[in-house]
């Protein structure tokens, strides 16, 4: 049997499963009595407390030559277990509506996890899962279930593979204490925390493998391979090892031929030269981006390191990690988007309204830095600090109008003077683009390149409002069509726009690492694509073996139909030319 799921972290290794039994997680509610109240709250923060407690002796375990990298998820945990969102809604729930510490907390979670999911970014919506694992541990504590529902327990692991629903980043520290070969999850992605953690431990790891506990029996003798996320099992399993062991063998091979184009330029064959780099969330990926020769980050999303701080990052804590993004790129550029925080996605403890009802629609990106400019200057002021230790551009997110232009690029003036008033040195050559994003913007986009230094289409977004669609929404996201004509159309008069103005236009959405349209986007005019540090390499050796002229004839075709169909079907024949 072969079983697919998400591979998070490489690594192929063979070994016994282990099923990791939680206890029952249904959460009774209980009306307690007046006299009762004083001392669940009470229980409340002891529960509290030993969740602190625990996890201050997983972090402990971390290994010191891998310790500042993984804390900090563990330090996250530990500052949530303080919020006061955490600590004074139960609170309030058990002393006003007189429930059991167990279902205030269940009360609360519910709460913070429909905000969650209604945030339109992946990564920030698998922030719910951290919520989930805290309060699940502070349950666990109060219904005294460690036994049989308390995570992982101290045991001997040695070569073992653990299949549970989900690990906490405190359960993946203990497991790797404890030696395991690699681990199985039911839920999760790859950007959770814990997969994160995986790829620094060095763990090999599938996640969002539906039905795992189902599928796989404790004991089985099953194969693992971390990238390709798949699990292989069988009674006689030597024959099927033999057989996807040749198939790694390929593919090791296919690697070794992309990885040899590292140092070769990327050129197209009628010697049109293009631009290749990386997008990343996090410092500890930047080891990629050198190893596949990238020529820079083309977004770096702040909104992350943001997130794991419920109070905020003062501009000292993000000149700091700018700074050693800067540095780690040894001289190659990093783009800086600013914060793509809004309403769905709440992060300032000062920020007081209500949330939106159509997240998407509302005060997000570039709007919200503007109604909150304290936020917004500490961060440009941040970004600026850091432009003097290298090569750094700023870019807005979701501009809509000129007027939004004007107030930022005033902003960004008025940080540069207050710089150079105290002495404190900043490159005044800084490069400041904006992202295409929206239809407004890409009809606008000869407006923003007079006044920009770049732009950089952002395709996730600027499909979704362009057809109307929420892409995360099962019901309707099977019409996310980045081949739609209104979308091809925006796209191409988007970078003409730039060329007309003499201005370079990027793309760092989801369509720059996809090699099915990769002709498609360079017969389109694109000369800089920026994409996961995984990608990079095919769309080299894509770009490498293309003709630019030819390829501009055979798209013009494609922007003259207006069949979904049969631009589907050129599309196709393009990408196999």
């Amino acid at each position: 049997m072969i079983i697919n799921g998400i591979g998070v972290s490489r690594g192929i290794t063979q070994g016994w499963i282990h099923v990791l039994k939680r206890g029952d997680t249904t959460i009774a509610k209980r009306t307690l009595e007046p006299e009762e109240i004083e001392s669940e709250v009470e229980r409340l923060n002891e529960a509290l407390e030993e969740a602190r407690k625990q996890l201050r002796e997983v972090r402990d375990m971390v290994p010191e030559n891998m310790r500042q990298e993984v804390t900090s998820f563990l330090d996250a945990h530990l500052l949530m277990l303080d919020d006061a969102m955490l600590v004074d809604t139960p609170t309030e729930i058990i002393r006003n509506q007189h429930y059991n510490a167990e279902w205030a907390l269940q009360d609360t979670m519910e709460q913070l996890v429909a905000v969650f999911e209604s945030m339109e970014d992946a990564y920030l919506r698998t922030r719910k899962n951290d919520v989930q694992h805290v309060i699940r541990k502070v349950q666990e504590n109060l219904t005294l279930t460690d036994s049989g529902g308390g995570g992982v327990q101290e045991r001997d692991l040695t070569g073992r593979i653990v299949v549970a629903d989900d690990l906490t980043p405190a359960d993946t520290v203990l497991i790797q204490h404890q030696n395991v070969a690699a681990f199985v999850t039911q839920f999760g992605s790859s950007m959770s925390h814990t997969a994160i953690l995986a790829r620094s431990l060095q763990i090999p790891a599938v996640v969002g493998l539906h039905d795992a506990g189902m599928l796989l029996e404790d004991g089985e003798l099953v194969l693992v391979d971390g990238h390709g996320g798949t699990i292989l099992c069988a009674e006689d399993a030597n024959w099927l090892v033999d057989q996807y062991r040749e198939h790694q063998r390929v593919e090791q091979e296919r690697e070794e031929k992309l990885m040899a184009l590292r140092d070769k330029p990327t050129i197209t064959r009628d010697k049109e030269s293009v631009t290749l780099k990386c997008n990343i969330d996090l410092i500890e990926e930047i080891p990629r981006v050198h190893e596949v020769q990238a020529e820079g980050v083309g977004l770096y999303r702040t909104e992350f390191f943001y997130l794991d701080r419920p109070e905020g990052a003062s501009a000292d804590e993000q000149y700091e990690v700018y700074r050693d993004l800067v540095l780690a790129l040894d001289g190659k550029p990093l783009t800086i988007r600013t914060l793509d925080l809004g309403a769905d996605k709440e992060f300032d403890p000062d920020y007081e309204g209500a949330i939106a009802p159509n997240p998407a629609l509302g005060l997000r990106a570039i709007r919200r830095s503007l109604q909150n400019k304290p936020v917004f200057l500490a961060q440009l002021r941040a970004i600026l600090r850091a432009s003097a230790h290298g090569p750094v551009h700023v870019m807005l997110p979701m501009l809509t109008n000129n007027s939004e232009l004007m107030q930022s690029l005033a902003l960004i003036r008025d940080c540069m003077k207050e710089l150079e008033d105290e002495g404190v040195p900043y490159d005044p050559e800084l490069k400041i683009g904006g992202m295409i994003e929206v239809p407004a913007a890409a009809i606008s986009a000869g407006v923003f390149a007079r006044h920009l230094d770049f732009l950089s289409i952002g395709t996730n977004d600027l499909i979704q409002y362009t057809l109307a669609i929420d892409r995360v929404d099962d019901q309707v996201h099977y019409l996310f069509d980045p081949l739609h004509p209104a979308v091809l159309f925006l796209i191409h008069h988007t970078i003409r726009a730039g060329r007309e103005a003499g201005k370079p236009v990027g793309m760092c959405g989801e369509m720059a690492s996809n090699p099915r349209l990769t002709r498609l986007l360079v017969g389109l005019g694109l000369r800089e694509f920026s994409m996961h540090p995984g990608s990079l390499l095919e769309i080299k050796q894509i770009i490498n073996h293309a003709s630019s002229k030819e390829l501009q004839k055979q798209c013009q075709e494609i922007l003259a139909c207006t069949q979904p169909e049969r631009i589907r079907d050129m599309v196709e024949a393009l990408a196999k030319t």
